[in-house]
């Protein structure tokens, strides 16, 4: 059935069968000031029908999984971008990534479309804040046209200054910054153990590693003295020599028996090649295709500066020339707000490069240096000597400051959102899912296009409520440039702003997908059917108020040196659920995420491992030892859980019921079927990881991939399972009438009735339904998931085991991606938890969660090197009556009058 909303057709029953109505005056409006969609079936939409207007603020709500991302990016957006792509030459389309051809009839009047969805930084540490915004590509013409020679240096092209380049790199890290670095005492941990007992505990344990102590026998090694005890020449030889010598091996003799049987020229048992300790743990972590082995080699891998640039990534030629005193690491290192404080200066009317050596260049230049120093950087570059050039020519200061012009420009969207302390050298994967979306915003906002539909994912997310402010203002900035804005968003702030409001609905997967309503903000408060509703008119939305536990036992940490935080000392109450707040960048992720757990894992003698690091972590500049001391004894917690939003997995071949093990007793109850019992299948053959009981044709992947030269690649379905991923045989073993393929199919919802009676099944999908996962399939590939799923998946591992009540959970903005009803569902758990006994330490920027604190801890006042205190810390009363806290003023009016 269709209705009429405001003059927009959409579908759908009005609720409780009232009459939904919006601004009476868009009725009968032009069609082209408007997107018409027509049987929209993107995922779980049924059938929609809409129209939106155009050249306006529109907010897409509704609770997570009901459909919004669907309609705005998986219809929208993608076909704006099939359409775009049709005018593109073959060849260019190889180079973009494409998000498919949407299952939609029609859409008629969509503007060419930008997407900027939430997600988590790149992979590479290449790509920097200056190369998604392009500012790099300024700085180095900078450099290339107006920076200051040595008197013996023929000017440099702009690729000379980017480490990104053959031309530009330093040629020992090639344009890294780090090298691997493997140390003695990382390989052995416990010099008081012979080698015979494993001292070097980078070898491998089983035959490998037995062989490589046989071989140092035969060439006259001691193994049987401990290793703090044998001559440092051999020990630097055992575990640095490149040399790769091949010997006789006597295998299971003695030294004494090995010495004769090569005097007397015995046969050996073979010829064994000795390789030093170093040399196999870097070639074992360069080539193994296994992910175990890597694994277990990466623990002995570390990484250092490079020698030769010091950590700067180019070549010192690049190096040698200077800006205002600064080479161009140096410069990129300052951070925005200093960089903004430069450009003042130079584009200053009486501006002379003479003058700028002066207090603004030494402060900005220690404060960037200082910086680094607490990050981990080199330390050789505090103090680099002030090069300027008093008699620049006209046309070089007339250069210089036409590019400053326009870097200035182009810097203030990134500080009006709140990046300022941000730098143009920080590495993409160091960078929050929300610091990256508003770094791509800004630069479009910066970009000046006119026309175009921006079609954004929650641009609220992890910003402080102060910060959304600013972030109101450039999305009124875009419409006001003549575009459209398409916003999925939870915030409610964001929301109301909206001249437009699209809620769908009412449920998540099967029990979303319909549009319950379109049309200005105001007209939701006829639809009771809407779950949004309740919450954007603050009609009960709330949680109860409550009384905050009592705060008895305390953790104490004191002098923690980690990003911005120096010698820091926080209290954190036991047995309590404690929210850390702030403005972005205050500091909240380095204590929660970073400090907390590896300072209390090591005090505990239980080392938090971050299994999803990767060869691109260990070569970051951030990866640094965190200081500090935890105070007296930590009563009552035996275990510390730190999560966050990385990734599940990295491929999709994990998935939701794999990381949860809800997949390993799915296909247990498949193996104890009488079918499968009788033609002898295991377990494993009902995984699409091993071979046997998955399609050989597609590896269990499911589809193939076409290659069609010069057009991109065609991902089809298997031609042979059709997408189920196994083969015939093992699709023919039902339980409960569904195949393996089917039940993977379920979403969590589904398979909570599916699998009623089960209760190792329902135990996991109770969890993810309590964290608001509902909605996810179970065999979602974990490469689908937000930063904030992935999260809430790894909050519901840890739910369904037993509650010891001695755990320390941290978690870093768990309510990321989440609709206000579903927050509500994960703080009632969250609290459970605390009954029990646990400790739960949350960074959060929902202030509706903050009120429900037992404790709150704010950082700031400011960001970067302006944050990293403690302002107030106490009940969230004690924190609202702050008048030093940035967020006192947002949380007081949330707490209960």
């Amino acid at each position: 059935m269709s209705r009429t909303v405001g003059g927009i057709v959409g579908p759908g029953q009005p609720a409780s069968g009232g009459q939904v109505t919006g601004d009476a005056g868009t009725s009968g409006a032009n069609p082209l000031s408007s997107v018409r969609v027509r049987g929209a079936r993107e995922h779980n939409l049924r059938d929609v029908d809409l129209d939106i207007p155009r050249d306006a603020l529109v907010a897409f709500t509704g609770v997570s999984g009901s459909g919004k991302s669907s309609l705005a990016f998986g219809t929208l957006f993608a076909e704006s971008q099939r359409r775009y792509l049709e005018s593109v030459a073959p060849y260019a389309r190889r180079l973009i990534d494409q998000v498919g051809v949407p299952d939609v009839d029609s859409i008629e009047g969509m503007p060419p479309a930008v997407a900027l969805q939430q997600q988590r930084g790149g992979t590479s540490t290449r790509s920097s804040v200056g190369s998604i915004t392009t500012l790099s590509s300024l700085l180095r013409m900078l450099y290339s046209r107006a920076g200051t020679y040595p008197a013996d240096q023929p000017m440099l092209f702009a690729e000379d200054f980017s480490p990104n380049t053959p031309q530009g790199a330093c040629p020992a890290c090639h344009g890294i910054g780090r090298v691997y670095e493997v140390t003695e005492a990382q390989m052995v941990p416990d010099p008081t153990l012979t080698i015979r007992e494993r001292a070097i505990a980078s070898w491998p344990p089983a035959w490998y590693g037995q062989n490589l102590r046989d071989i140092l026998v035969s060439l006259g090694y001691d193994v049987d003295t401990p290793w703090q005890d044998l001559p440092r020449e051999d020990r630097d030889w055992i575990l640095f020599t490149e040399e790769r010598p091949t010997v006789p091996v006597y295998a299971g003799f003695t030294p004494a028996q090995t010495r004769r049987a090569i005097r007397d020229d015995m046969e050996p048992s073979y010829q064994g090649t000795f390789v030093g300790a170093r040399r196999y743990v870097l070639d074992t972590f360069a080539g193994t295709k296994s992910a175990g082995v890597k694994k277990r080699v990466s623990r002995f891998v570390g990484s250092g500066p490079c020698t030769v640039c010091h950590g700067k990534r180019l070549k010192p030629e690049a190096l040698s020339v200077t800006f205002e005193g600064y080479d161009i690491a140096d410069l990129t290192r300052l951070t925005l707000d200093q960089l903004a404080d430069l450009c003042a200066v130079v584009l200053a009317p009486d501006w002379s490069p003479a003058m700028s050596g002066g207090v603004l260049d030494r402060r900005a230049r220690q404060s960037a240096v200082d910086a680094r120093v607490a990050a981990g950087g080199a330390e050789h570059s505090a103090a680099p000597d002030v090069r300027t050039t008093p008699n620049m020519s006209a046309e070089k200061r007339s250069a210089a400051q036409r590019l400053i012009a326009d870097l200035a420009e182009r810097l203030q969207p990134l500080r009006d959102l709140g990046l300022g302390y941000l730098s143009l050298a920080r590495s993409t994967p160091t960078l929050s899912g929300g610091e990256l979306q508003r770094v791509r915003l800004a630069t479009q906002l910066s970009s000046q296009l006119f026309g175009v539909v921006y079609v954004l994912d929650e641009p609220s997310a992890g910003l402080h409520p102060r910060d959304r402010d600013a972030l109101r203002g450039i999305l009124a900035g875009l419409k006001r440039n003549g575009n459209s804005v398409f916003v999925v968003e939870h915030s409610l702030d964001v929301i109301r702003s909206a001249d437009w409001l699209v809620d769908i609905g009412p449920g998540a997967g099967e029990n979303g997908g319909r549009v319950l309503y379109s049309g200005p903000p105001q007209g939701l408060a006829d639809v009771e059917e809407s779950v949004t509703r309740r919450y954007l008119l603050r009609e009960g939305a709330g949680a109860a108020p409550r009384v905050p536990r009592d705060r008895g036992d305390w953790l104490q940490l004191t002098g923690i040196h980690r990003n911005n935080l120096h010698d820091l000392s926080v209290s954190v109450p036991l047995r309590c659920l404690t929210a850390v707040t702030g403005v972005s960048g205050s500091g909240k992720s380095s204590l929660v995420s970073q400090a907390l757990p590896e300072l209390v894992g090591d005090y505990l003698g239980r080392p938090v491992r971050f299994d999803d690091a990767d060869d691109d972590d260990l070569l970051a500049e951030t990866v640094t030892e965190v200081g500090g001391t935890v105070v007296g004894d930590v009563a009552g917690i035996r275990r510390v859980v730190c999560i966050d939003q990385k990734p599940i997995g990295r491929t999709p071949r994990s998935n939701v019921a794999t990381y949860t093990g809800m997949f390993d007793h799915i296909r247990r109850h498949f193996a104890n079927t009488p079918e499968a019992r009788r033609r002898g299948y295991k377990p494993g053959r009902f995984s699409f990881n091993v071979a046997g009981g998955r399609c050989p044709t597609c590896e269990g992947e499911g589809w193939v991939m076409v290659e069609l030269l010069f057009l991109p690649s065609v991902y089809s379905p298997c031609p042979d399972c059709h997408g189920a991923r196994y083969n015939a045989e093992t699709l023919e073993i039902t339980w409960r009438g569904r195949n393996i393929a089917q039940v993977l199919e379920l979403s969590n919802a589904e398979a909570l009735e599916f699998f009623e009676g089960e209760a190792d099944v329902i135990r996991p999908l109770d969890a993810l339904r309590d964290v608001g996962l509902d909605y996810l399939r179970l065999g979602q590939p974990a490469t689908e998931l937000s930063g904030g799923e992935a999260q809430r998946v790894k909050l519901a591992g840890e739910l369904q085991r037993a509650h010891r009540g001695d755990t320390l959970y941290l978690l870093d903005e768990p309510t990321a991606g989440l609709h206000p009803a579903d927050t509500d569902r994960l703080l009632a758990h969250l609290h459970r938890l605390v009954d029990a006994g646990n400790t739960v330490v949350a960074a959060e920027l929902d202030m509706r969660v903050v009120a429900q604190a037992d404790h709150v801890i704010d950082m700031g006042p400011g960001a970067g090197g302006a944050g990293g205190h403690v302002v107030a810390a106490g009940t969230p009363a004690d924190v609202a009556a702050c008048d030093a806290s940035a967020t006192a003023r947002y949380l007081s009016a949330e707490l209960p009058r």
